[in-house]
């Protein structure tokens, strides 16, 4: 379960290329999800409408995975821990969103984020990454 947590920055599939993808990737996906936490961060526990189904607590997880996790993607930090906060985000976001009936452009991108972040959470931050830095101090 530890090795589920940590990510594995020295695996050999971890070209520069791909790496450099993924510091891509995390940069333009983090700024997005800053922005997207960006009003809720600042009404944490009642970001929604007061009858919204969602309790102040959970509605201040999702502002902090998606602020806080924004920032900590850019930079590769956490990535495993913090891509588990914004799975559960954005799966609750698309489902949410499917069954209210909302138009498909709505729930694609909670959708999209969930997939991505699914990705980061299995594939790590990559070579390029303050994950891998720590690795290298850490596993010497």
């Amino acid at each position: 379960m530890k090795s589920l947590f940590l990510p594995n920055t020295k695996l050999s599939i971890v070209s520069p290329r791909v790496s450099f993808g993924l510091l891509l990737l995390r940069l333009v996906v983090g700024i997005a999800f800053i922005g997207h936490g960006w009003g809720k961060i600042h009404t944490p526990f009642s970001w929604m409408p007061p009858e919204a189904p969602v309790p102040g607590f959970f509605q201040g997880l999702a502002a902090l995975a998606e602020f806080g996790g924004g920032i900590a993607l850019i930079f590769g930090a956490l990535t495993p821990i913090v891509s588990l906060g914004l799975i559960c985000t954005m799966a609750v976001a698309a489902i949410f969103h499917i069954s209210k009936g909302d138009a498909y452009q709505v729930w694609e991108i909670a959708l999209l984020y969930l997939v991505i972040s699914i990705f980061f959470f299995l594939a790590g931050p990559g070579k390029y990454s303050v994950d891998s830095f720590m690795d290298d101090k850490f596993r010497r």
